[in-house]
């Protein structure tokens, strides 16, 4: 028997939080994935120019050059169509025999790795993912740098995480510090990537994981600055019209972006449908769609490679007219295909240069505004309905740019994007991929309403109890009575306190043996363990109790020790159920006030009586 007099140890220590002193020796580690990142991002652009250059240029250096070396007067030479299928053979060689975790852009699996395989990450995909994705890129795959990055950052930082003894939450918090830090390393943008921690990797918002990340981006934030180009990556310093009218075209091309956005989902996963049919193995996907991408470097030679020129060319206004228009076309035709084939690369770079080109298109028909302007807005409202992160792509375009003039703009256009695509789409380009694995999950982060009720809210009291003395031959007699309407009923002592439970199984149990009926319930019970509550327990403490002691119903006991209430399974789906209702049931007060008024003749009562 349980008995408790006082508050459970901690009950009365509860906090905001429930961060402790392991946030120390995880913020240590973070320091090492923030230092991972870093060596990700490194190495991955390094290898992305020095593949580019080989295959294109046929030169031995790792400097950022665009893709299609062979360039006259705007076109391609016509054999490097050949290129990306030449590199699409080496991906769909690795993935089938080193890891088919490779292929894709790599946040999908992240988040499947977060959310259901415990935090881990092999050794194969630390390795392999930056390979491929750099053959991908260097050879003219359409793609961005940051989502392989993301995963190889991520796969380092759990590859350590998996070396200390760790929970699965702590190695989860390492793993998404390894991936924002590889973000940060790329761009130069760590608010951005600890937002998008929050907005997409996490799932959850505690200080517990929310610290360490910081700690990794600033980490990365700072050692970059000495190996990779000092932030901003894409200086804008162009000024920003405040007023009414501008701001309608702020939410037209956040409008504009969220159809968008909503389409370039479409075509991605149609042509992964698409192939999925073909009647050949998958790891020749990618062949097919090098080819498409071979076939868009030759119609726009600014669609292939990783784009960042293209980016800089849109801020600064020099690519305005049909040369955005075809670019966004032909990016975002072989964008979907390949990335539909299954090869390996990013989403981030592609979509800001789709959205800044769109901007770049819808200019002419925009309140005037600074040269590059409509672009940065809507690479942001791109990037923001898209991924569904509003705030990441509102702090990524400011951070990138170095500009917080456009700080406004382009949160509006982003939430407008967003408000689009989550009203259009049930799925974003990132999660489509894990539900069709057979996985949901839900990006709707809310607070337990188990985590802030206490026991005292939801038990049922008065609790109706049996006295010690009566014997299990009245308990019988009660049970199968009209009088008995509970399961169960505790046992309470002439004090008051609970000195036992009796359920209907127990009643069976009697039935079927032969025990003395003589025998008083607090002998009948007196082996027993007794689970009991506190009253100012929270729900979800009680919750975790009932499934640890496989008790269905827990007594609720006052400082004292005495029996005050008793908590069943029903009272804590009653909690859910009372949120299901708030969110569902509509009510007016004030004019339901004025109109019994006018029709009764009474006077208005006061507000609180009347709600």
């Amino acid at each position: 028997m349980n008995l408790t007099s006082k508050p459970p140890a901690g009950v009365t220590s509860l906090g905001d939080f429930t961060t402790d002193r392991r946030l120390f020796p995880l913020s240590a580690l973070a320091v090492l994935a923030g230092t991972f990142g870093v060596a990700a991002g490194w190495l991955l652009l390094r290898m992305i120019g020095l593949i580019n250059n080989l295959v294109y240029y046929g030169i031995w250096s790792a400097a950022m050059l665009p893709p299609g070396g062979a360039v006259h007067h705007g076109h391609i030479a016509a054999w490097t169509i050949l290129i990306p299928a030449a590199g699409a053979v080496i991906i769909g060689i690795m993935a089938r025999y080193g890891s088919e975790k490779i292929r894709g852009h790599g946040i999908p699996e992240a988040i499947e790795a977060i959310m259901l395989g415990g935090s881990k990450l092999d050794f194969k995909v630390a390795i392999l993912k930056p390979i491929s994705s750099a053959i991908s890129i260097g050879t003219g795959g359409p793609f961005g740098a940051e989502g392989p990055i993301i995963m190889t950052g991520g796969a380092a930082a759990s590859l350590m995480a998996q070396c200390v003894s760790l929970t699965d939450a702590e190695r989860k918090t390492l793993l998404v510090a390894g991936a924002c830090a590889g973000m940060t390393a790329v761009f130069g943008t760590p608010v951005a990537a600890i937002l998008l921690a929050i907005e997409l990797l996490l799932f959850e918002l505690k200080p517990r994981s929310l610290v360490p990340v910081a700690v990794a981006c600033i980490t990365a934030a700072i050692e970059r600055r000495f190996v990779l180009t000092p932030a901003p990556l894409f200086p804008y310093t162009g000024s920003v019209t405040v007023d009414p009218l501008h701001a309608l075209g702020w939410v037209g091309l956040g409008l504009a972006a969220g159809f968008g956005s909503a389409l370039l989902t479409i075509m991605v996963y149609g042509a992964e449908d698409y192939f999925e049919k073909l009647p050949i193995h998958w790891m020749w996907w990618p062949v097919l769609g090098g080819i498409v991408v071979g076939i868009g470097g030759l119609i726009d030679p600014l669609a292939l490679g990783v784009g960042y020129p293209d980016i800089a060319h849109l801020l600064a206004g020099a690519l305005i007219g049909g040369a955005a228009l075809r670019l966004v076309l032909v990016k975002s035709v072989i964008w979907a295909v390949a990335l539909g084939s299954g090869t390996s690369g990013g989403v981030l770079a592609p979509l800001l240069i789709m959205g800044g080109a769109l901007g770049a298109v819808a200019a002419p028909i925009l309140p005037h505004a600074a040269p590059g302007f409509w672009a940065v807005v809507g690479m942001a409202a791109m990037m923001g309905g898209t991924m569904r992160a509003p705030l990441t792509s509102t702090l990524f375009a400011v951070e990138l740019t170095g500009n917080h003039l456009i700080l406004l703009p382009v949160i509006t256009a982003s939430m407008a994007s967003m408000a689009v695509t989550v009203l259009l789409m049930k799925r974003s380009i990132l999660t489509e991929k894990i539900a069709r694995r057979g996985h949901h999950l839900t990006r709707e982060y809310s607070i337990d309403p188990l985590a802030v009720a206490r026991a005292q809210d939801i038990m049922a009291s008065p609790a109706e109890t049996l006295a010690a003395d009566m014997t299990i031959d009245a308990a019988i007699a009660f049970f199968l009575g009209v009088d008995a309407q509970h399961r169960a009923y505790p046992i309470t002592d002439e004090a008051g306190r609970p000195i036992g439970l009796v359920s209907r199984a127990d009643i069976l149990a009697w039935l079927g043996n032969a025990v003395p009926r003589e025998t008083s319930l607090a002998t009948a019970t007196a082996g027993r363990a007794l689970v009991t509550a506190w009253s100012g327990e929270m729900a979800i403490t009680i919750a975790a109790r009932m499934i640890t002691d496989d008790a269905p119903r827990i007594p609720v006991i006052d400082d004292a020790g005495r029996l005050c209430g008793i908590i069943s399974r029903a009272d804590l789906l009653r909690v859910h159920h009372r949120v299901v209702a708030a969110e569902t049931k509509r009510e007016r007060f004030f004019l339901r006030r004025r109109a019994r008024r006018e029709t009764t003749g009474l006077p208005t009562q006061p507000a609180l009586e009347d709600a």
